[in-house]
């Protein structure tokens, strides 16, 4: 199986790089690959400015399509892999959990999608996919579908359940993405500190 990290947003809300971000002096790209190289032989970044990753020893790729969009990084990063299974994350996901993660993989065979799911809410950019699903993802972006939940509905998708994320991740930190300064300042700061900027 392969780990591939999507890396190619457009960082608005953010406002500047946010997979160079550091998080304990390491910045968040490198903490998911950090996470990913103990789990996986084979890594790509999937990224629009590839020569800012050129240190790692990744493969890196860029998108295989002008729409820009997540589900346009999944076909990307399906389409240049080799294995049939691979797991897909985004690059500002800092707090990834390795038990977790091999768990997923462990469910993936008879399954297209191997996803957790929190109440009424899924979580695709911490997900295994089958390559398998390259031509329907294709389709899809051509239609101008932008939206990854377009393509459950054809589908064979696992869901992992609340109790089976709890064995790994009770506190569900893997699924932590900084999208803003204030969740960047949030996911730095201390305990103390962090009672003042959520109160700022």
């Amino acid at each position: 199986m392969t780990g591939i990290v999507l890396s190619g947003g457009e960082n608005r809300r953010m406002g500047i790089n946010k997979a160079f971000l550091k998080i304990d002096g390491i910045p968040m790209v490198e903490r998911v690959l950090r996470v990913l190289k103990g789990i996986f032989d084979k890594i790509i970044i999937v990224t629009n400015d590839p020569h800012l990753y050129t240190m790692y020893d990744v493969k890196v790729v860029t998108d295989a399509s002008d729409k820009r969009c997540p589900l346009t990084g999944i076909y990307s990063g399906l389409l240049n892999a080799s294995d049939e299974y691979n797991f897909v994350v985004a690059c500002d996901m800092p707090f990834l959990n390795a038990g977790l993660i091999s768990y997923m993989i462990g469910l993936a065979e008879g399954y297209d999608i191997v996803m957790p799911r929190i109440g009424e809410l899924s979580e695709p950019l911490h997900a295994v996919y089958r390559r398998g699903l390259v031509p329907l993802i294709e389709n899809r972006i051509k239609q101008n579908v932008r939206q990854i939940k377009g393509i459950f509905s054809e589908s064979r998708v696992r869901y992992v359940t609340e109790g089976e994320i709890d064995r790994y991740d009770r506190e569900r930190r893997s699924f932590i993405n900084l999208n803003t300064p204030l969740e960047y300042k949030e996911a730095t700061c201390s305990d103390l500190e962090c009672r003042n900027c959520s109160s700022s």
